[in-house]
């Protein structure tokens, strides 16, 4: 997405991947509202829409045997109100040709990013590991979206703040019925947490664990495993036989971190690698979609006009990391109330503080607007609209003149 918009802006661009496509199962797939409207405002989303995909207007589960709605999306400022469920390499695929017509941007496959070429403590490029070899890449900014594993914060030695996370997720697949729920994501009793992504004809199953636990329950076998998924999930009772093999479940080691400095002269690193998210939400993608949005509005004038400096890049964190910490605590506090499932290993009834609180309505479309938008959300270009009612107002509170009424507006919207 930052190359796409930087490309757009008329900065040449090149983009590192370093397999040779973008097929890859479990990554985010859920396209929030804020995402959507970013594409409305490029003019890409009618088009992206017609991509195969589900539409979430809500998210619930089962609690025990209790039914809730947690999030509702039907009141979600923006154009679309629902959260998109695709597969992340159709994701890719389809912004990374829109991003191929620009002729200042350059995709290159199979070029894997090893390290930083820096010099006085300046990073001017990176060092690539391609099928025909390491070359180097100079560039005036280093953008290191190569996430929570990133070579790019660890060759920089750029400081990590780690938040305590008790979860692991095994992700796996298994297939759907069209007798399904369909705008069901978890499942929790029993001591068990399974959260389901419908992808059509199967879901994307997350099975959440205790941290470090993924060897010992390895050691237990399949079975005991088999039997946890229909604890969880009855309806699953005629399926999990599909699992087979441990290859088939992949472990997601959760981490909630984030740098204490995103930049360095030369490098600024964003999303996953400058604060890894939970899969909490399934906010990760988005967020660091946002901050792509924010980096390139800030950056893409002073890259195209070569006068690029360190604070620029500190304006992109001073934008982007009071969202993200935001994001965090209530992630890390989400965490927690695992504990209580965990600790519960029979079955569950769902306490009456959550029965009350999950049948208000308002609760559930501000649990969407937190969800689906987020905090601070991004758009293409700042909103300088004048807004004439506004201006009347403080014209005639304060007594001054329509010029500077104006830039005190422009000041009190500053998004």
């Amino acid at each position: 997405m930052f190359g796409y918009l930087l490309a757009r802006s008329g900065v040449a661009v090149t983009v590192l991947e370093k397999h040779n496509d973008f097929f890859r199962d479990f990554r985010g797939d859920t396209v929030h509202p804020s995402t959507l409207d970013v594409l409305d405002e490029l003019g890409l989303l009618e088009d992206f829409l017609k991509l195969p995909h589900q539409q979430l207007t809500s998210v619930g589960g089962l609690f025990g045997d209790f039914p809730f709605q947690a999030a509702n999306f039907s009141r979600v400022p923006g154009k679309c109100k629902f959260v998109a469920l695709m597969p992340q390499w159709d994701f890719l695929n389809f912004l990374s040709t829109r991003a191929r017509g620009f002729p200042s941007f350059n995709l290159r496959m199979q070029h894997e990013a090893v390290g930083l070429l820096c010099n006085n403590g300046r990073v001017l490029g990176v060092k690539v590991r391609t099928p025909d070899g390491t070359v180097e890449i100079h560039s005036d900014l280093v953008v290191g979206c190569d996430g929570r594993h990133a070579i790019t914060k660890d060759a920089a030695h750029l400081e990590t703040i780690e938040s305590g996370v008790p979860i692991d997720v095994l992700w796996f697949r298994i297939s759907r019925h069209p007798s399904d729920p369909d705008q069901v994501f978890g499942n929790i009793n029993y001591g068990k947490a399974l959260i389901l992504i419908n992808r059509g004809d199967y879901f994307q199953a997350g099975f959440i664990v205790r941290k470090g636990s993924f060897d010992r329950i390895k050691q237990n076998g399949l079975d005991p495993f088999r039997n946890s998924l229909v604890q969880a999930a009855p309806y699953f009772i005629d399926r999990v036989a599909e699992l087979q093999d441990w290859e088939q479940i992949k472990l997601l080691s959760v981490q909630v971190n984030r740098l204490r400095q995103w930049y360095r002269t030369g490098l600024l690193c964003i999303g996953d690698a400058a604060h890894a998210m939970s899969p909490a939400g399934g906010v990760g993608i988005n967020l660091a979609i946002q901050d792509a949005v924010a980096s390139a509005r800030l950056l893409a004038r002073p890259l195209r006009e070569g006068r690029l400096t360190p604070s620029m890049l500190g304006a992109v964190q001073s934008r982007r990391e009071f969202p993200t910490r935001v994001t965090q605590f209530f992630q890390v506090n989400a965490h927690k109330g695992l504990q209580y499932v965990f600790d519960h290993p029979g079955p569950l009834k769902a306490p009456w503080p959550m029965k009350l609180a999950v049948n208000i309505p308002a609760i559930q479309h501000l649990t969407g607007r937190a969800i689906g938008i987020g905090v601070r959300p991004e758009h293409i270009a700042r909103k300088t609209q004048r807004r004439p009612a506004l201006l009347k107002r403080i014209a005639v509170a304060t007594g001054v003149t329509a010029a500077v009424a104006v830039n005190i507006a422009r000041a009190l919207l500053k998004p």
